[in-house]
């Protein structure tokens, strides 16, 4: 339990002695000085969080020091006691940022109140410290895992722009984690008191995309039947994250780089310009400058949004990051993060990765589930993982080597019945597909095992 500090500030020895003796119950560790100016010199040595201290006092008075004592460290509480029942003084006290004062003479247990009250506080200012760190945890750079030279050139540019406006471009193939560099981006930029507004921008058709990123007005359309404010709204003066951009229509292009460049928006349905202050940025995994050549992408909006561009590796380009990234998804599943044998590891770093770091998060999960929670063996990598040869290269096995999709499906389906004890409800379950389906499957094994034993006519 941490032992907050308090100052008592007084002329009088005997009073310094009385609170001294009187709080040092109440946990803290007190210290006594007989002036203002004894006070600032024990302040410069070290900190306090509570000072009580007289008002009228030869030299520096109390309001001086309580002064003094908010330019240097703000968060330290003050109480000042006074003998003087003026209510002058006591609301100068207050504006010069005195948590309270007490009137002499008083009782201790007054006193004590009004220290269990700061300390409650204090209490609530750490415990919201904590939780900002957390998130901040959460969402910057410290969750960003790899230590490749290629991703430490990622953090280099992600902590170089986020304290910027500059507009940033996140480039990637799909599963590299674009978002998350986003949000790190806003978190070391905006902060995490601010909104962070994701909108995936190819999963919406086009009037629906207008309506979600501009709002609308009521009675814009049919079913509009309020007023709707959109995303670039709702952001706020935090990040609106406008995700797969390589994917609007050329309309919307238009009206987004208008938006852009004036920063405000109209809703749709409505003649009234609204203010825009969120900070933007974008991803995509397609090639723009391609799409620009072909006409399919504004030149003018890719240079708007492509100010800062910010490249993310796929993983097949840093297989030195999976070992690091398999402990990572381990320990958030609440797992071992040396669980895995020598064996699987090799095969996950010699498979090509093509959904990248989301799909070694999914293989992760699978397999912790085919392990039952133990250590992960080869056998609990999907068919398609283990079935490549453990070379170091990304070259898959020889075509005449690889089991047939038949035989991989076979294969799944018995082990998810022998880790399930033969039960195939949880099998089916397990393999994500109905029971029903399951028993297509094993009829079809069972025939075409009747059809084998017949003997040719």
């Amino acid at each position: 339990m941490k032992l907050h500090k308090l100052l008592i500030v007084d002329d009088e020895k005997r009073m310094c002695a009385v609170l001294k003796a009187a709080l040092e119950k109440e946990h803290l560790a007190v210290t006594t000085a007989g002036s203002g100016e004894a006070a600032w010199a024990a302040l410069s040595i070290e900190a306090f969080d509570i000072i009580i201290s007289d008002i009228k006092m030869p030299g520096m008075s109390g309001i001086d020091l309580l002064k003094r004592v908010k330019s240097r460290t703000p968060e330290c509480e003050v109480v000042l006691m006074t003998a003087y029942a003026d209510a002058r003084t006591a609301v100068e006290a207050m504006k010069s940022g005195a948590y309270d004062y007490i009137i002499k003479p008083f009782e201790i247990e007054e006193l004590r109140l009004k220290i269990r009250h700061i300390l409650d506080k204090h209490r609530l200012r750490e415990e919201n410290r904590d939780l900002r760190g957390q998130l901040k945890r959460r969402y910057s750079l410290e969750n960003m895992v790899g230590k490749s030279s290629a991703m430490q050139k990622v953090y280099e540019l992600v902590q170089k722009v986020a304290p910027t406006d500059a507009s940033v471009m996140i480039r990637g193939e799909s599963g590299t984690g674009k978002e998350l560099v986003a949000r790190a981006i806003h978190q070391l930029g905006r902060g995490d008191a601010a909104p962070f507004i994701a909108v995936h921008c190819g999963a919406l058709p086009e009037s629906l995309l207008e309506s979600e990123l501009f709002g609308h007005e009521k009675g814009a359309f049919t079913g509009a039947e309020k007023l709707k404010p959109g995303r670039f709204e709702l952001a706020g003066q935090g990040t609106i994250f406008l995700d797969e951009i390589g994917d609007i229509t050329p309309a919307t292009q238009i009206k987004l780089l208008r938006v852009l460049q004036q920063r405000e928006i109209v809703r749709l349905g409505g003649t009234e310009t609204v203010p825009i202050h969120a900070r933007s940025l974008a991803a995509t995994n397609r090639n723009l400058e391609e799409a620009v050549a072909a006409s399919l992408f504004r030149e003018d909006l890719y240079y708007r949004i492509n100010v800062f561009p910010i490249f993310l590796p796929p993983l097949r380009e840093r297989s030195e990051d999976i070992p690091d990234l398999v402990a990572h998804f381990l320990a958030a599943q609440h797992s071992d993060p040396e669980g895995i044998e020598a064996g699987a590891m090799q095969r996950l770093m010699t498979y090509g990765w093509p959904g990248n770091v989301r799909e070694l998060e999914n293989v992760i999960e699978r397999a912790l589930i085919m392990s039952g929670g133990k250590t992960i063996t080869v056998a609990d990598l999907p068919p398609h993982v283990r079935g490549l040869a453990p070379s170091g290269t990304l070259r898959p096995a020889p075509m005449s080597e690889l089991p047939t999709l038949d035989d991989m499906e076979r294969r799944l389906i018995e082990r998810a019945l022998e880790k399930c004890d033969g039960n195939k409800s949880k099998a089916a379950v397990l393999l994500g597909i109905t029971r029903r389906q399951l028993y297509s499957k094993m009829e079809r094994w069972q025939g075409e095992s009747d059809s084998a034993d017949e003997e040719p006519r």
